[in-house]
């Protein structure tokens, strides 16, 4: 049984070209019922890592509609809690976030330093029923060196994202509870 071979040429033409990338759709967020207005408190030691955090925040904030966001810079980390108790009590703001990189200094030990920010914001965040969210990080090893710097920066761009969106989804359902607590549904 004899079976033709098929012609090289024609092979070529019928090739499929490749998928042309397609944008994913974008997400539409769900809105608001009433205008949020958000406080972040940026730590100004390693400035140019933290502030990675900060540019990502705004942008997916944005994205969910958050749109009133006012920035506040403290020295370092410590002096956040501080601020955020401030700015919790004037009841101007909805949310709260933390942005800080606390590293070991030689001077104390830096787990004391995060683990007494973060506890100190949970305790501002229960007190003043207004959420507080930390992007306050601490990395167990951190060498001013280029490469680290690049890997944090890039880091804290990841969590700003992160931070923005459990600041949106918290705020959307506290404005559901206190709905419902107002309708006498809950509570």
């Amino acid at each position: 049984m004899n079976q033709m071979l098929q012609d090289p040429q024609n092979e070529t033409s019928q090739t499929t070209q490749p998928p042309v990338p397609v944008d994913p759709p974008a997400i539409e967020h769900p809105r608001f019922a009433k205008p949020q207005r958000v406080a972040f408190v940026q730590a100004c030691w390693h400035r140019d890592v933290v502030e990675e955090a900060r540019i990502a925040f705004i942008n997916e904030a944005e994205a969910r509609h958050l749109t009133h966001v006012d920035v506040f810079e403290v020295p370092g980390s410590f002096e956040i809690p501080l601020h955020a108790q401030v700015l919790a009590k004037t009841r101007r703001y909805t949310a709260i976030v933390a942005a800080g990189l606390v590293v070991d200094g030689g001077i104390y030990r830096h787990e004391f330093v995060a683990d007494t920010v973060i506890k100190a914001l949970m305790d501002v965040q229960l007190r003043t029923e207004v959420p507080v969210f930390s992007a306050v990080l601490t990395p167990q090893q951190f060498h001013e060196t280029e490469v680290h710097y690049d890997f944090f920066r890039k880091h804290f761009a990841i969590k700003g994202v992160e931070v923005a969106a459990a600041c949106a989804e918290t705020l959307h359902g506290l404005e559901r509870l206190r709905g419902q607590v107002a309708a006498g549904i809950v509570g």
